[in-house]
């Protein structure tokens, strides 16, 4: 298979937090933020390897600041590491006040994914192609929950 990019795969998303999205101090349930990544991480999946994709696991989250009620949210995600059949997706989330600009890092999450065929089975899923620095680094990363020496990594 032909190594893809990962900015062909990447996903943008925008949300507002609306009432419905909050806990009663006003900041957005993490539970909503969750599900937002789970999305927005299996549209880049998707792209990279174009099947269906699931989620295999959330290997690391970490909640960096609250979101507030009528705050403009925007989730982005890339794929990091591609093996065999599934894809490391990391997600970044930022916050938007709108009514002065002022933006903030929130929410990181690195996510796996495994491609299915339309008979549930495993798919192929190209390799990343790793055009920077940074890139590599990523993939080089130890991945939690990945015990060193395993099969997945370094692929």
């Amino acid at each position: 298979m032909k190594p893809k990019s990962s900015t062909e795969s990447v996903a943008v998303m925008t949300q507002m937090i609306l009432p419905s999205d909050a806990n009663p101090l006003n900041a957005a349930f993490g539970g909503r933020i969750l599900e937002w990544i789970d999305v927005c991480g299996g549209i880049t999946a998707g792209r990279h390897c174009r099947h269906a994709v699931v989620t295999a696991s959330m290997d690391d989250l970490h909640f960096h600041a609250s979101i507030r009620v009528g705050w403009v949210v925007t989730l982005r995600s890339r794929v990091l590491a591609a093996f065999r059949s599934s894809m490391e997706v990391g997600v970044r989330v930022t916050a938007e006040n709108p009514l002065t600009g002022e933006q903030h890092l929130t929410t990181t999450a690195l996510l796996t994914f495994v491609a299915l065929n339309s008979d549930g089975t495993r798919a192929e899923v190209p390799p990343l192609k790793l055009e920077t620095e940074a890139e590599r680094t990523a993939f080089e990363a130890p991945t939690p929950g990945v015990r060193p020496g395993s099969s997945e990594r370094g692929r």
